[in-house]
């Protein structure tokens, strides 16, 4: 190869088909970033027959490779509420959320709260009588917050619990 053909090749004007796939590289990474990082090429592929391009998704695929772009799987957020492996407890309060008197049923909830630290669960007791809060306790997730918040109640009612119905929902935290 001559020294001439060499400068000649790389001080010449970029073909039409580099000036597509340039412009193409700067319309994906609009697409990818504009996406939070989470779209790979299937979704940019999607996007950019949207705005016009014609193009396939393995180009797409190759331009962001060639780019070093990566889609980032958005993980699903599942729900902690699910069957336990015992069977359940009878249902002695038969879905009445009432009571005749104080002391004779309570209900108890768990509940996930996201903080800027991360996430917290809050464990309650009620006495469906008065619809008072007996007892509570709040923490990282761990098996000794519900009883915490149980000791709590009992403590409020003076230590006593016999004969008391205590009723939760069947999510398993």
């Amino acid at each position: 190869m001559s020294e001439s053909w060499l400068y000649k090749w790389r001080d010449r004007e970029p073909t039409a088909r580099e000036v597509r796939r340039q412009q193409l590289a700067e319309e994906i990474e609009e697409i990818f970033h504009g996406s939070g990082g989470t779209y790979g090429s299937p979704k940019v592929f999607i996007e950019l027959v949207r705005r016009g391009w014609r193009v396939s998704v393995n180009t797409v695929a190759k331009v962001m490779a060639e780019l070093g772009l990566a889609g980032r799987k958005v993980r699903r957020r599942r729900s902690l509420t699910r069957p336990g492996k015992r069977a359940a407890a009878p249902d002695f309060v038969r879905r009445d959320f009432t009571a005749e008197e104080p002391d004779l049923v309570w209900a108890g909830d768990l509940t996930e709260i996201e903080t800027g630290e991360g996430k917290l669960y809050l464990a309650t007791v009620i006495d469906l009588y008065s619809r008072r809060l007996l007892g509570y306790a709040m923490a990282a997730h761990d098996a000794d917050l519900v009883v915490a918040s149980l000791n709590m109640a009992a403590a409020t009612r003076g230590g006593d619990v016999r004969g008391v119905i205590m009723h939760t929902d069947r999510g398993s935290e």
